[in-house]
């Protein structure tokens, strides 16, 4: 098999998932009567028409949510959307078949490339065609499970802890075979001329429970994850690529994975290929080389003996599905229920639907913003909270998390692990929310103007996201209230003297800014005002603008 690179002529029904054996799935020929997307944008645009409700059209869009798509390959009930596949996010659940034996293997050098193996394993579903899930709303949560094919069970939760900038936290565990994860997923989206990239920033901490010096944190190893690449977003046709460098580290063992997403080149190159090595940290050797195509054959060479082997074949696995429960099982915040007219409506491809149910569920995410605003409230994940990192920290080493699933999971069997699962929230049929983990909404005792920003809330935040400024951090808990009243109450002897001393000191600083910068500058302008500035050669301007080259 060669790696050449093709690109087949699409059609409205050409666009399936690599599971039905088309390796283009990922090329997508908008339909007629849709243009591209830049044409959609534009006809938005009319005299006095407000732009804040100029947005991505709704036939880009995936009938689920972010939250949802994480898990890859997730079914949801027939009157929401078709049980396709549909994530490239991360490769814990796709494939259990090849992580379940993991922990059990004894030799760490084998343990580490299994590792690896097992996290190229899940790049190969994909979506049909260039399409973008829903974005999830503050505080939106998904539970699934999986029945493993030796009878045992995993279990997967998530919220969105995070709106603006976006962050998804996740958490998975199999009891029976010492497995668990942890990650937050932190999109963010850059606009290249032709092409948009979703830059998939964050990172997963996959533990095994079994191994590790410490038997209380285990074995863990760091995962990233590399970046989305969606071309001809304004011509042509639509095709994502996985692009850039993704890494595996265990610290523990010293070995780290250096993991290469070929995008491919103007003139030479190939689709979904993939290089990179597994090398010793300490002493710098390179054990292993990998090569091939993430969505078809992928190879391993141990460098120490020569031997190559072909270690997985995207073209032709199969996905393991996780299971939901009913809707009707559901609460209203659960990403399913939430988004089930929405997603029925982009399934039919009613797109004015789509549009309005959207929306909907946007402008009720501005007024809870909004209330909780104006009355100096402050939120809080209801199923996560702040990792306690730093030296000495339960969570040392793990800060990049931001946030980590909010209990304690430290049973001593399988059974005693699954019953702390099933108490954070709902995941199997026949459960039902609770308030267990609810954090009542409470003012702000620190800044209240973070609590809950309305203007973070407003802005739409899709694939092409054109405003990124400073992100904030993650959110710190209130302080006691009871502290913080006697800390206004009864100010402290030195804090006195400060003041004191600050104020018999000195003199007033007068009004306006510190440093002004324009009063200075105007004495040093002339006299005479300048000749109106303008720009020649408008009408014959040889600007051109490229697509950036990955």
């Amino acid at each position: 098999m060669g790696l050449t690179g093709r690109r087949r002529a699409g059609s409205a029904t050409s666009s399936r998932s690599s599971l039905d054996g088309d390796a283009d799935s990922d090329t997508t020929v908008v339909e007629p009567d849709q243009g591209n997307v830049l044409g959609h944008i534009i006809s938005q645009l009319r005299p006095g028409a407000d732009l804040s409700r100029v947005v991505l059209p709704t036939f880009i869009l995936e009938p689920r949510s972010m939250l949802e798509r994480i898990t890859k390959c997730v079914p949801t009930p027939p009157d929401i959307s078709a049980r396709s596949p549909a994530n490239l996010l991360d490769s814990f659940m796709c494939h259990p078949e090849m992580l379940l034996p993991i922990p059990q293997i004894e030799d760490p050098v084998e343990r580490f490339a299994a590792v690896v193996k097992f996290y190229l394993s899940g790049w190969h579903i994909r979506p049909p065609g260039v399409k973008k899930p829903l974005n999830p709303i503050l505080g939106e949560v998904f539970t699934c499970y999986w029945d493993l094919a030796d009878k045992t069970r995993a279990y997967y939760v998530s919220e969105q802890t995070s709106h603006h900038p976006p962050k998804s936290s996740y958490f998975y565990l199999v009891p029976e075979h010492h497995i668990r994860v942890d990650g937050t997923l932190k999109p963010r989206s850059k606009f290249l001329g032709n092409s948009a990239a979703s830059l998939m920033e964050g990172t997963a901490v996959l533990t095994f429970l079994n191994r590790g010096k410490d038997p209380k944190k285990g074995e863990k190893y760091h995962l990233t994850q590399p970046n989305m690449y969606a071309r001809g977003i304004l011509f042509g046709k639509m095709k994502y690529e996985l692009g850039d460098h993704s890494v595996v580290r265990c610290p523990e063992l010293g070995l780290v994975a250096d993991i290469e997403f070929k995008t491919k080149g103007w003139v030479s190159g190939t689709y979904n290929a993939i290089g990179g090595t597994i090398r010793n940290e300490h002493t710098g050797e390179s054990l292993y080389e990998l090569s091939g195509l993430w969505s078809e054959e992928m190879f391993m060479r141990d460098l120490r003996t020569g031997h190559k082997e072909m270690f997985f074949n995207g073209a032709k696995a199969k996905p393991s599905k996780p299971l939901v429960r009913p809707l009707e099982e559901q609460d209203e915040r659960e990403s399913q229920k939430l988004w089930r007219n929405t997603a029925q409506a982009v399934k039919e491809k009613n797109h004015e639907v789509a549009t309005d149910e959207k929306t909907k569920i946007e402008d009720m995410q501005r007024e809870e913003a909004a209330k909780r605003a104006a009355e100096n409230v402050e939120w809080h994940p209801r199923l996560f909270r702040a990792v306690r990192g730093g030296p000495g920290g339960e969570e040392e080493g793990e800060e990049e998390l931001e946030w980590i699933i909010n209990a304690h999971i430290d049973g001593d069997t399988p059974e005693k692990l699954a019953e702390q699962v099933m108490a954070i929230y709902p995941i199997i049929p026949g459960q039902k929310p609770s308030d267990r983990n609810f954090i009542p909404p409470h003012a702000s005792a620190g800044n209240p103007a973070t609590a809950g920003k309305p203007a973070a809330a407003d802005a739409p935040a899709d694939l092409i996201d054109f405003s990124h400024g400073d992100q904030p951090a993650a959110p710190v808990p209130a302080e006691n209230p009871a502290v913080a009243a006697a800390a206004k109450t009864e100010p402290s002897k030195d804090s006195t003297e400060i003041r004191h001393m600050l104020g018999t000191t000195g003199q007033k600083a007068p009004d306006g800014p510190l440093i002004d910068f324009t009063a200075d500058m105007k004495k040093d302008l002339p006299k005479t005002q300048p000749a109106e500035l303008k720009r020649s050669e408008t009408e014959e301007s040889n600007d051109v603008f490229f697509d950036v080259e990955s």
